[in-house]
């Protein structure tokens, strides 16, 4: 069968990573995203679910950077756990 060469390109942590990953599981980086490739082309599918973390959904990340600039303006309200626990039986 003939070969073919694929560049592509990645942000160089994660190539790390998933080279240190590859390498904990005895095979190459080449060798997975065959694997990924052939499953792909026999299921006619991405071989695993793709879906949006709800944490940062654009309401979440408004309300973070709110809070952010809250605590920067000083605008904090301190409680210790004894205090939120009370809370929890009022």
């Amino acid at each position: 069968m003939a070969q073919t060469s694929i560049n592509f390109r990645m942000d160089e942590e994660l190539k790390k990573e998933m080279e240190e990953t590859c390498k904990e599981l005895g095979m190459t980086m080449t060798t997975a995203f065959i694997i990924f490739a052939k499953k792909m082309s026999r299921e006619k599918r991405i071989p695993f679910e793709v879906s949006v973390d709800p944490f940062y959904s654009e309401r979440n990340l408004k309300t973070i950077k709110k809070s952010i600039k809250e605590l920067e303006n000083g605008n904090v309200i301190e409680k210790t756990m004894e205090d939120l626990e009370a809370m929890e039986y009022e």
